[in-house]
């Protein structure tokens, strides 16, 4: 069972992968059709409050003895709904719709290298040159990154749709807007990593990822709102006009209440880097969905960059798995040090008691005794 039980954050992000996946053709799709992308974030989050706050009301209500939201833990949860949420879903959704679903599953795929640059610099991750884990984390990250990347701008042969898209297609490209879309991407990558190493400060304030995630979707959501107010003039923005937009809505808002319950868990698991380093699982089965689903066109080069994806996630979680086994083995034998000290000083009692006993008997009998007898 324990065994088991230490491969569940790695199931959980891939779980978390195919959701995002989904995400990124789903919404491409609505946008297109007229879903204005602001409204939709306030759509999202709201939903996701709705869905997240009775599961975390319910649960706080039966175990009383969950931990209570301080002013230092609604500073940072505040924090983190506006710049990870609100400042990143605005630009990751506003640039997926400028851009194409494909570009935006690959510029994702920067947050491994940004969230391992915070992490080193704010100390959070174990870095050595000299070390074969760290340079595996450098290698792999770059492996990584550079092959996801690949995916979106290398071609090369094609193997799969040869047949050109129409160009008014769902998921062609967005032409002159391309360039601002990839630029709202990067700062969306760069705000994602963000959140991610905000979540080390909130887990250590408040351990009930549930509640922490629950007031964020809430906060998210009226800031989300206002910035809505503030952009979109035209009240029609608002409404939904289509099935398409409602189910994408319903579907990404319920995604995201448990994308942020899993993330929170596994990055108090397993660190931000081991969550952020599974990003690039996105590309790829993004590329595999468009490939079957909308028939986009497939290339070598994307291939190559989605074995070059596998093969650097696998050496990162290499590096990450020994650090975890040098962290176990420096336990160990302090933990033995101190048993054995214990130990130690038990049988020191126990011989000094014994010691005393034996000088304080009499080396003879009472004969008076003998009698009594």
């Amino acid at each position: 069972m324990g065994r088991i039980d230490g491969y569940k954050p790695a199931l959980a992000m891939i779980g978390l992968q195919f959701t995002y996946a989904v995400v990124a053709l789903f919404t491409r799709a609505a946008f297109l059709k007229g879903l204005s992308p602001t409204v939709f974030v306030v759509y999202r989050q709201g939903i996701a409050t709705l869905v997240i706050a009775p599961i975390a009301f319910f649960s706080r209500r039966k175990n009383s003895s969950r931990c209570s939201l301080g002013l230092k833990s609604f500073s940072w949860i505040l924090l983190s709904s506006f710049l990870g949420v609100t400042v990143n879903q605005n630009a990751y959704f506003e640039g997926l719709y400028l851009s194409s679903s494909t570009i935006a599953s690959a510029m994702t795929n920067l947050i491994p290298a940004v969230t391992f640059v915070m992490t080193a610099i704010l100390g959070l991750e174990k870095v050595n040159i000299r070390s074969l884990t760290s340079l595996a984390k450098i290698l792999g990250t770059v492996i990584c990154v550079g092959g996801a990347i690949s995916m979106a701008l290398l071609k090369g042969p094609k193997l799969l749709n040869t047949e050109l898209l129409p160009p008014n297609s769902l998921f062609s490209p967005g032409g002159e807007n391309w360039l601002l879309g990839c630029l709202f991407l990067l700062g969306s990558s760069f705000f994602w990593s963000l959140w991610m190493v905000l979540q080390v400060p909130i887990s250590a304030s408040c351990p009930d990822h549930l509640y922490s995630s629950s007031w964020m979707c809430f906060l998210a959501t009226l800031e989300s709102a206002t910035v809505a107010f503030l952009v979109e003039k035209d009240l029609e923005a608002w409404s939904l006009n289509s099935y398409l937009e409602l189910s994408c809505c319903l579907f990404t808002g319920t995604g995201l209440a448990v994308a942020f319950f899993v993330q929170a868990w596994c990055i108090s698991q397993r660190g931000p880097l081991f969550s952020a380093m599974f990003n690039p699982l996105c590309t790829v089965i993004v590329t595999i969905f468009a490939a079957i689903f909308q028939h986009e066109e497939t290339y070598t080069g994307s291939m190559l960059g989605a074995f070059a994806v596998i093969i650097g996630l696998y050496i990162v979680l290499w590096g990450k798995a020994k650090d975890l086994e040098d962290i176990k083995q420096e336990m160990d034998p302090k933990l033995l040090n101190n048993k054995t000290k214990e130990t130690q000083v038990i049988i020191d009692e126990i011989s000094e008691k014994t010691c005393k006993d034996d000088l304080e008997a009499p080396l003879l009998f009472d004969k008076s005794f003998e009698d009594q007898k």
